[in-house]
């Protein structure tokens, strides 16, 4: 495989795709080795074939606010590999969704789906939509009209959207009533449904709690716990609320939460009612964690900054892509950082990934430690498929199962001479091997 002759044609295809070409980047230089070894992926033009999506809707959204004014915005669907099973990605409404964000997500989504092992193929959507500061009324026009278009392309045998940044129960609740209008049926065609019509147990928790699995497997590769163990999180959404119920669950203090205005740093740790106020803060859609400190006036605001700075054992960036870089990473290492887990989609920089790797800091990248939100958007789809409902316990086992196994697969493929396990690196070649085998039996479709 030529790498940068492959880089450089996409580079030319797709110019200012930075995340995009980011994202291919890390993976295919890790499975550079596994694609030479295996001359009949290039004879197929595996790689080729894999990196580019299989087909991208671009429509406008065009709604009505609470003043009667018609706005517009821009609404996108990323299919990009089904080998495995019916595409399956999140929804993501906010300012920052272009073309490459959501490519890079929907081509992670690929492997991350393949790690679990459930039939699921890989794709991403979403929307320059901005929730923050919108009515209840005008996020249902939003969705309704959002929907209007994306219908035509998603169903429970084909494509499968989940929430994202910007899409909770509320807007999940929105977009099916539109689909179940216009396709004239109740299928499982979205997952992160209300528990009464179709949803599963524990999803809202399900990628903080199987990111924290995952993070354990890594502690007893170290023969530790998280008992008495300090970590810093991001982020102050769903994702960040699962971190900090299961890391206390398991004797953690998760010491730091995050937003766009700065961070809070609560030394007593964040426990009991302080997670259930994070629930309260995501609900005001205002995207600010400022009024944490007032409300439990032990803990600090610290504005404009990002909680890496903060002398931790476990970093657990939980928020968006690329939030921690070089220099936060060199300030954990120095501050005695013992594991870094990626809980948000390529939330570290390839800078970042390279201070963890030099100074033999084991890092678990996004498509392993969070893929249990998409594990248990799976489960969701089995229990909608027969027609039955799992108990919390239940979807709970199952989850831990399946971060376990693709622990496994890190280790299995990223274990290095000197006993290092370079999670990246395992996650990457596991994840592909399966879909790049299954492209292979399919034929050139």
């Amino acid at each position: 495989m030529k790498l940068e002759n492959i880089m450089n044609s996409l580079e030319q295809k797709h110019p200012g795709e930075a995340e995009y070409l980011q994202a291919v980047r890390e993976v295919l230089e890790t499975i550079e080795e596994v694609v030479n070894e295996n001359p009949q992926f290039e004879t197929a033009g595996i790689i080729e074939r894999i990196v580019e999506p299989d087909r991208i809707l671009t429509f406008k959204v065009p709604w009505i606010d609470d003043q009667g004014k018609v706005q517009v915005n821009l609404g996108y669907r990323v299919q990009f590999n089904n080998a495995l099973g019916p595409y399956k990605g999140g929804l993501r409404f906010h300012p920052s969704v272009n073309l490459s964000i959501l490519k890079f997500l929907g081509f992670e989504q690929i492997f991350k789906n393949s790690l679990t092992t459930l039939p699921m193929g890989g794709g991403k959507g979403g929307s320059d939509f901005n929730p923050k500061g919108k009515s209840d009324n005008e996020i249902m026009r939003f969705c309704q009209a959002f929907m209007l278009e994306l219908w035509r392309i998603v169903g429970p045998q084909t494509d499968v959207p989940a929430g994202d940044i910007g899409v909770g129960g509320k807007e999940i609740g929105y977009l099916y009533g539109m689909y179940k209008k216009l396709a004239r049926e109740n299928t499982g065609v979205l997952t992160g449904k209300g528990i009464e019509w179709g949803g599963s147990l524990i999803r809202p928790e399900a990628t903080g709690f199987g990111g924290t699995y995952f993070t354990d497997e890594m502690l007893k590769m170290k023969d530790d716990t998280f008992e008495g163990k300090t970590v810093a999180v991001s982020g102050f959404g769903n994702v960040a609320w699962g971190v900090a119920l299961k890391v206390t669950e398991l004797g953690g203090k998760v010491i730091t939460i995050s937003g766009p205005d700065g961070y809070i740093y609560d030394e007593a740790g964040i426990s009991g009612e302080k997670i259930d106020y994070l629930l309260e803060l995501r609900a005001t859609n205002q995207d600010i964690v400022e009024p944490y400190a007032s409300e439990f006036p032990g803990a600090k605001f610290i504005p404009g900054k990002r909680p890496w700075e903060v002398k931790c054992d476990i970093a657990m960036p939980s928020a968006t892509q690329n939030e921690l870089n070089g220099e936060d990473a060199k300030a954990l290492v120095a501050n005695g950082v013992q594991i870094v887990a990626e809980v948000s989609n390529m939330g570290c920089t390839p800078e970042a990934i390279e201070t963890f790797h030099k100074n033999k800091i084991p890092f678990g990248p996004g498509k392993a430690v969070n893929a249990g939100g998409v594990a248990v958007s799976g489960l969701e789809m089995s229990q909608n498929s027969m027609k039955l409902s799992w108990s919390r316990e239940e979807v709970d086992e199952k989850l831990k199962g399946i971060m376990n196994q693709i622990h496994e697969a890190c280790i299995q493929y990223g274990t290095e001479e000197d006993g290092y396990v370079n999670y990246v690196k395992g996650a990457n070649i596991a994840g592909f091997l399966k879909v790049a085998n299954a492209m292979m039996d399919q034929g050139v479709i």
